[in-house]
C-alpha cells in the first residue's frame, strides 16, 4: 500500500506525520471520502470543491487543489483495486500543543482502502444525541469524528449499520456518515443544509437527479414515512429496510428504487458530474 504524504508517495509502514500534527491534538483538519472504481476516482471536482470550503470554513489555508489531484492519481495508480475509498485528509499541521495553529504548514495525506459492494438494504438506529445546527463546524467535513464513532459504535451494538441525528430542535438531520431521505405520500424529501446535515456530494445529486424536496422533518417521520434510504459516497442510494424497532418489509419501495437505478444509470455514464 503506497500513500501520499506531504508531496510523495511512501509504503504504509514509513507513511508518517508528526504527533504534534494539529489534526491529531485537537482534530484541526477536514477531509474527503470518494468512492474510486476501476482506479478512476467519482465526482472528483465535487469533492475538491467542498474541500475548499470546509478549508475557508476553518480557516485553514486553501489546499492546493491541483497537487490534491496529483496527489490522488498518483495513489490510485500506485494502488489497483475495482472498487475502493480514496480518503484525501488536509490539516492544520506541525503546532504546539493547544488550540493555537503553528507556522510550518499544513498536511496532506491521500490513501486507499479496498471497498466491497453495499448491501441493497440496511438498518439504522436513531441516538439520543444531537447536531448543532448552529455550531461552528456545522456543515463542515472535518476530522474532529469522535461523536460519529461513539454514534456508530451504539448503531453496531443494535445491529445496525448507521445511526441517525435530529438536531437541536427536534429536526431530522443526517447519520454519522451519510444524508437521509424519505418518501412522504408519495414524495421524496431530504433535511436542508439549515438543519446542520452535511452538504454530501451524492445527496447533492441526488436532488438535481430525483426532485426530491429539502424539507424541515420531525425526526417521528422516520416512524411514519412510506420509505426511508440514506445516501453517501460508498453507499451511493442504499434502502432502509429498519430503523430502530420498525421494520420496512417491501424495501427498497418504488420511489427509493427508481432513485437506485437513476443514480446508477446517470454516475455510470459521468465519473465527474
Amino acid at each position: 500500500m503506497m500513500i501520499w504524504v506531504n508531496g510523495g508517495l511512501r509504503a504504509a509502514e514509513s507513511a508518517q506525520v508528526s504527533v504534534l500534527d494539529h489534526g491529531l491534538t485537537v482534530g484541526d483538519g477536514i477531509f474527503e471520502s470518494l468512492k474510486t472504481v476501476h482506479g478512476r476516482p467519482f465526482a472528483l471536482t465535487r469533492h475538491l470543491d467542498r474541500l475548499a470550503r470546509s478549508a475557508r470554513g476553518l480557516g485553514l489555508p486553501a489546499p492546493d487543489l491541483d497537487e490534491v489531484r496529483a496527489a490522488c492519481t498518483a495513489v490510485l495508480d500506485a494502488n489497483p483495486a475495482p472498487l475502493g475509498r480514496l480518503r484525501i485528509t488536509y490539516t492544520g499541521g506541525l503546532s504546539p500543543l493547544g488550540s493555537a495553529r503553528g507556522d510550518a504548514g499544513t498536511s496532506l495525506v491521500v490513501a486507499l482502502a479496498e471497498s466491497e459492494p453495499r448491501a441493497e438494504t440496511t438498518a439504522v438506529v436513531t441516538v439520543p444525541w444531537t447536531r448543532n445546527e448552529r455550531g461552528a463546524l456545522a456543515g463542515l467535513k472535518t476530522t474532529s469524528y469522535a461523536e460519529n464513532v461513539v454514534a456508530l459504535a451504539a448503531a453496531h451494538e443494535q445491529g445496525a449499520s448507521e445511526a441517525l441525528f435530529a438536531n437541536t430542535v427536534g429536526q431530522l438531520c443526517e447519520g454519522t456518515g451519510s444524508n437521509v431521505f424519505v418518501v412522504v405520500d408519495g414524495e421524496l424529501h431530504t433535511p436542508p443544509l439549515a438543519s446542520g446535515c452535511l452538504a454530501g456530494i451524492t445527496r447533492e445529486l441526488v436532488v438535481e437527479w430525483s426532485g426530491a424536496r429539502e424539507t424541515d422533518l420531525p425526526l417521528g417521520v422516520l416512524q411514519s414515512a412510506d420509505e426511508i434510504f440514506v445516501t453517501s459516497s460508498l453507499r451511493d442510494v442504499q434502502a432502509v429496510h429498519r430503523v430502530d424497532s420498525r421494520e420496512l418489509p417491501t424495501a427498497p419501495g418504488p420511489v427509493t428504487a427508481k432513485a437506485m437505478r437513476v443514480f446508477d444509470e446517470r454516475s455510470g455514464a459521468d465519473l465527474d458530474p
